[in-house]
């Protein structure tokens, strides 16, 4: 019944960071518009920053960021300088409105950077920006960047959260992903990092990837655990290389199957449970003491660019090149190629080339489905409280949704819409039915499981 289930439900469905997703952004938004939306913002808005750096001293071909290989730092001090820019443009938009509560570096490798950069991005945003005496200002590490003086920076720039890609310990694993990482490495970094006074730590772990079987995974587990990590992300491998063709590089005949790929993920978080970590979601697992743990189980885990967060600011500004950004008008997006990002903030201080502005049923659509990738259920009430009569076709949907599947993955009483534990595993198929432009474009997606 599980392979009949997987063949179809397991079908390519947006991994629904946002809603809408960016397949469906357009060049109808542009920096005329974005400006806007910053000046429309009230005065004390929270806001959060996510801010890109796309480079890496190595390609790991199992990536699906927007990112490139670099041998020198010439292209990241070349880069650089368009990121303060558009920082002091974004905030003299904003004229003093807004309340930075949180910070993200993410990339490629913001790693790389050399620790005066990294005290010099943290000063720019605290220069510019009513800052949170409480900000969680968060950074993506790869062990094999680190230094002792990187190990101050960080600590220096009020770093609070690390997050290390593991991927998988398993040396074949890593030969076949062009990601050499050892466990050693790894512990130096958590350890390196905590006694600089870094209160979290997550580690990112991949399930699908070349030659993984239960074991090999369960192993990877095992070793995360040891090093008590407050948090643990265990993503499916997206296999996308029609978009990232470095992706080619990777034997697709020793990829594990869908079946392999639910055995994988199920035996993982099993192990994970048994070591005490609450499940988030589809994919995260937190201590009970962790922030995550506690926004599960009063219904106020978030869902955004980067995954499950506690970030409620109702603003993320996205800097730096591919950077989205969502407002509460709709989101925006930055022109992709670094090179382009650059002449673009040269010219006019922003960069924003593609986006879509929200309809109120957007916004209904997006908050359903944000409801059933945190919360596996949506209240009836709560849709009726939050936007009136507007909700009532999807309620429809609901009922629908709920006599059409025989398969027994969700319920529906009239009072709430629940996605059952037989259905967990293909949420995001069954979020899909509530996204009506899912199949209306020629975007391509990775499988649901």
């Amino acid at each position: 019944m599980t392979e009949d289930l997987l063949q179809r439900y397991a079908r390519p469905v947006p991994r629904y960071t946002s809603y809408p997703t960016a397949p469906h952004f357009h060049d109808g938004i542009d920096n005329a518009t974005y400006r806007k939306w910053l000046g429309e913002l009230p005065a004390g808005t929270p806001l959060s920053v996510y801010l890109h750096v796309p480079f890496c001293d190595r390609l790991c071909w199992f990536c699906g960021c927007h990112t490139k290989q670099v041998l020198r730092y010439d292209p990241i001090a070349t880069y650089l300088p368009s990121v303060f820019r558009e920082i002091a443009t974004v905030a003299d938009a904003l004229d003093g409105r807004g309340h930075l509560t949180a910070i993200h570096l993410g990339g490629g490798s913001p790693s790389m950077l050399k620790p005066d950069d990294i005290l010099g991005l943290a000063a720019s945003f605290r220069e510019h920006f009513s800052v949170s005496d409480a900000l969680e200002f968060s950074i993506e590490i790869d062990p094999n960047d680190m230094t002792e003086d990187r190990y101050d920076a960080f600590a220096a720039a009020g770093i609070t959260r690390i997050s290390i890609g593991v991927q998988d310990f398993d040396p074949r694993v890593q030969a076949a992903i062009n990601r050499i990482q050892t466990v050693e490495q790894t512990c130096a970094v958590v350890d390196g990092m905590r006694k600089r006074g870094v209160t979290s730590v997550n580690l990112d772990v991949l399930y699908g990837l070349p030659y993984q079987t239960v074991a090999s995974v369960e192993a990877t587990i095992d070793q995360a655990i040891a090093m008590h990590p407050d948090r643990i992300a265990l993503f499916g491998y997206a296999h996308v290389p029609w978009m990232k063709t470095h992706q080619k590089m990777i034997d697709e005949t020793v990829l594990p199957g869908v079946a392999a790929r639910l055995e994988q993920s199920i035996a993982a978080a099993k192990r994970l449970i048994a070591a005490g970590y609450v499940a988030v979601g589809i994919d995260h697992f937190a201590l009970p003491t962790d922030g995550l743990a506690a926004a599960t189980s009063t219904g106020r885990l978030r869902r955004n660019f980067q995954g499950y967060t506690t970030d409620e600011a109702p603003a993320l500004l996205g800097f730096g090149a591919s950077a989205i950004g969502s407002l509460p008008q709709g989101y925006v997006q930055n022109t992709v190629a670094t090179g382009d990002y650059i002449r673009r903030m040269t010219e006019t201080g922003l960069a924003v080339t593609r986006g879509i502005a929200l309809s109120d049923e957007d916004r209904m659509r997006r908050w359903v489905i944000e409801r059933l990738m945190c919360d596996f259920a949506v209240s009836a009430v709560e849709l009726r409280q939050a936007f009136g009569a507007a909700c009532s076709p999807v309620l429809e949907e609901m009922q629908y949704a709920a006599m059409l599947n025989t398969d027994g993955l969700v319920e529906f009483d009239g009072h709430r819409f629940a996605v059952t534990e037989r259905g967990r595993p293909y949420v995001r198929s069954i979020a899909s039915a509530f996204d009506t432009y899912f199949g209306t474009g020629t975007a391509r997606h990775s499988i649901a499981v």
